[in-house]
C-alpha cells in the first residue's frame, strides 16, 4: 500500500501535514506527536525581521471553530534558522516553511535567506496585508498575486507553495493567477473573515474587532474551494480547514486535494494528525486502494 505523494519533486511518506500558526515549529507538540510519522512540518509564519503581533485578547471560540487575531507573531527567520530549523532536522519529515511579508521585498528577503537551508519547500502567505496597495491581501487581486508570485519564485532556490485567502470573489481566478506566476503548488483555505461582538459589554471580543475564522465551522466552504481550484490549474493543490477526522481529509482528496493540513484540531486533539494518518490507511485497506493518489479528485 503507498500512502506517499509527490509536491512539486518533494515527496512525503503519506499526504498529512500540519497548518501553519497550529503547531509551532513541533517543539511544542513534540512530546504528544511523533513528527516522523508526518507527511510535513509545515511551520509558523517567518518573517524578514521579528513581528509583535495585535493586541490582546486575539484568540476567542465561536460554535464550531475559533477566531484568531494573532497578526503572525514571529521572532523573525534569523532566529528561526538559528533554533527551529535545527530542531526539526533531526526527524524523518518534511519541512515547509511558511512566509509572511508586508512588501514582496520582505517576502523575497526572507526566501532568499532560506535558501541554503534544511527547508524543504516554502508556502507563501499571501494573505498578509500589503502596504504598498493600502492593506488589501496580496491574495485578493490576481495580476498582484501572479506579480508577487513570480517574485518569490525568481528569488527561491526551493519549491513555492502558495497559500490563497478565501476572501475572494473567485478562487478558480487567483489559483490560475498563481499558477501563472509560476507557483509549484497551491494550499487553500486560509481563515476566513468573521467578528464576534460581546453584546453585555457592546463590544468587540477581539481587539482586533475581527479575525481569522477556522475549524470544522469552515469545512464545507473549504472542500467547495479546493475543488474549484483543483480544476482551475494543473498544479498540485494541498487541501485545509476545519479537518478533524480521516473522513475530512479524504473529502479533500477526493475533491481533487494531494495532500492535506490539519490545523485548528491541533489545539484541541494533539494527536488529530496521527489519527488522520492512521485513518486514511485504514480506508485503504477497507476499499482495496493501492496508492492513495488514486483517490485524489477521484469525484471528477
Amino acid at each position: 500500500m503507498n500512502t506517499a505523494v509527490d509536491i512539486a519533486g518533494v515527496v512525503l511518506k503519506n499526504p498529512v501535514m500540519t497548518a501553519s500558526g497550529t503547531f509551532g515549529s513541533g517543539m511544542e507538540f513534540s512530546d504528544m506527536v511523533d513528527l516522523n510519522r508526518l507527511g510535513a512540518v509545515v511551520t509558523k509564519g517567518v518573517a524578514n525581521v521579528p513581528w509583535e503581533g495585535n493586541p490582546t485578547p486575539r484568540v476567542t471560540e465561536v460554535a464550531s471553530g475559533m477566531l484568531n487575531a494573532i497578526g503572525l507573531q514571529n521572532p523573525g527567520v534569523d532566529v528561526f534558522m538559528e533554533r527551529d530549523l535545527p530542531f526539526l532536522e533531526k526527524y524523518d519529515t518534511k519541512v515547509i516553511v511558511n512566509v509572511c511579508g508586508h512588501t514582496v521585498e520582505e517576502y523575497t528577503e526572507t526566501v532568499m535567506k532560506l535558501n541554503d537551508s534544511s527547508a524543504d519547500m516554502y508556502e507563501i502567505n499571501v494573505s498578509c496585508p500589503n502596504v504598498k496597495q493600502g492593506a488589501l491581501a496580496f491574495g485578493q487581486d490576481p495580476k498582484i498575486l501572479e506579480e508577487t508570485v513570480r517574485a518569490v519564485k525568481d528569488a527561491a532556490k526551493k519549491p513555492v507553495i502558495i497559500k490563497l485567502s478565501p476572501n475572494v470573489t473567485s478562487i478558480s481566478d487567483m489559483a490560475a493567477a498563481a499558477e501563472a506566476g509560476g507557483a509549484d503548488a497551491i494550499s487553500l483555505i486560509n481563515t476566513l473573515i468573521g467578528m464576534k461582538i460581546d453584546i453585555n459589554r457592546r463590544s468587540f471580543v477581539l481587539a482586533n474587532k475581527t479575525g481569522g475564522l477556522s475549524g470544522p465551522a469552515v469545512k464545507p466552504v473549504a472542500v467547495r474551494m479546493v475543488y474549484d481550484a483543483a480544476h482551475a490549474v494543473k498544479i498540485p493543490v494541498i487541501g485545509m480547514g476545519g479537518i478533524a477526522s480521516a473522513e475530512d481529509a479524504l473529502e479533500f482528496i477526493l475533491a481533487g486535494a494531494r495532500a492535506v493540513s490539519v490545523g485548528t484540531m491541533n489545539f484541541s486533539e494533539p494527536l488529530t494528525t496521527i489519527k488522520v494518518i492512521e485513518g486514511i490507511e485504514a480506508y485503504m485497506e477497507r476499499y482495496g486502494v493501492e496508492d492513495v493518489n488514486e483517490l485524489v479528485g477521484a469525484v471528477g
